[in-house]
């Protein structure tokens, strides 16, 4: 019975604290710059819901850089930060004295990057220690590869770390969804420990404090994030013109973001011509800088996936009803979110331009040739979405 050990008022109150925390979470679903739909409600709470478990995989699970392993971080049902909507991404805790291998197969994601950051001001660590970016890795013909961590040098694939290295975080980028494979690989700690089976109360005090913490920290750092592209709407911006935390941004290329307000009866019409690049994605999403559900609903395109105007012009456009053009950017039942363009490898990175109209007048406000999609042809790219989506994910 409670009292029987020592520990049990301390951990009971460790879970009441950690309860507490999350209720309190629950105020930055209602601040005054929060859509205040159902919908964005809802998602709010979702979101908070949501990332529990990522929170407790970072700070109770998978904490140990002794014995680390590579977890995925997003999917379809977990979602934070403006995730890229042709990415997986899988990362590991690892601390700067260790040596480690990542290995296995690569796949054939379209941008591969593995990136070691340290501990730092933001939820999701600090300053970048180091990167290996596509081409950077040496691949063998068969697709294995190897890439060593540390702080000493090593033949091959080698980033060096710094006492303050934390994470590494490896991001697959996939174009054509059905038919690039993602990676398969494993990482070890190449020095010997011992490992320890025992897990104390203290660890577990610790693990919820900074899981329910976490959790409030992250979902309020990206809310603010987003509420300095709300005030300057329809404009495309970096986050360093916006903020200048030190941030795991993706290597290669910064993404360009801009926040959009969109009512029912109209539209929003986004042109640019896409540069040559090894790779470029637009990402749609809502207000907790969540993408829509990308399995079921057209809210992103790619270098692959695009089809462009005879001229090279990409012409998306957000619209609550589908326009039957091939780049619709579907709210989903949201009337304000987010839209990024990453050109990663790009010979040069032109600031897309938008144009909000009446829906009525949509089409007298196109280019009279432009491509057009019907209805059976919607029908199959969605359904090549959730294949692609099946294929990269496993379920």
């Amino acid at each position: 019975m409670f009292g029987d050990n020592p520990n049990d008022p301390a951990l009971q109150q460790a879970w009441s604290d950690f309860c507490d925390e999350l209720k309190s979470a629950s105020a930055l679903i209602f601040r005054d710059t929060t859509p205040a739909h159902d919908i964005d409600r809802a998602k709010g709470l979702r979101l908070l819901a949501r990332n529990v478990s990522l929170a407790l995989q970072f700070h109770l699970e998978n904490t140990d850089p002794d014995f680390p392993e590579l977890l995925h971080y997003f999917d379809p049902l977990r979602k934070q930060g403006g995730d890229n909507t042709d990415a997986l991404y899988v990362g590991a805790p690892i601390n700067g004295s260790n040596t480690y291998r990542i290995s296995g197969h690569r796949g054939d994601a379209r941008y591969f990057a593995v990136t070691v950051l340290e501990d730092g001001a933001t939820p999701w660590g600090g300053a970048v220690v180091g990167n290996l970016i596509d081409s950077d890795i040496a691949v063998a013909d068969d697709g294995k590869f190897e890439i060593f961590l540390g702080p000493q040098p090593h033949a091959g694939n080698w980033i060096r770390t710094t006492p303050g290295a934390w994470r590494v975080t490896v991001r697959q980028f996939f174009a054509d969804w059905e038919n690039e494979a993602p990676m398969n690989a494993r990482i070890d700690c190449l020095d010997e420990h011992e490992h320890n089976p025992v897990l104390t109360p203290a660890q577990v005090i610790r693990g919820l404090q900074d899981s329910a913490a976490w959790v409030k920290s992250s979902t309020t750092y990206w809310a603010d994030m987003l509420d300095k592209w709300q005030v300057q709407p329809n404009r495309f911006l970096s986050y360093r013109q916006l903020d200048d935390n030190a941030i795991d941004a993706t290597p290669g290329g910064e993404p360009l973001i801009c926040y959009w307000q969109l009512p029912r009866d109209e539209v929003l019409v986004v042109r640019v011509t896409p540069p040559v690049a090894d790779y470029w994605s637009v990402e749609f999403g809502n207000y907790w800088w969540e993408t829509m559900d990308y399995r079921y609903r057209l809210c992103s395109t790619n270098c692959h996936h695009a089809v462009l105007e005879d001229d090279g012009e990409l012409l998306l456009v957000v619209a609550h009803d589908d326009p039957g053009l091939p780049n619709w950017l579907d709210p989903s039942g949201h009337e304000a979110g987010y839209i990024t363009v990453r050109w990663i490898g790009a010979q040069s990175c032109p600031t897309p331009h938008c144009e909000q109209l009446p829906a009525a007048r949509l089409h007298d406000y196109l280019p009279h040739a432009c491509k057009t999609l019907d209805a059976e042809a919607r029908k199959q790219q969605l359904a090549g979405r959730r294949r692609g989506i099946l294929r990269r994910f496993g379920y």
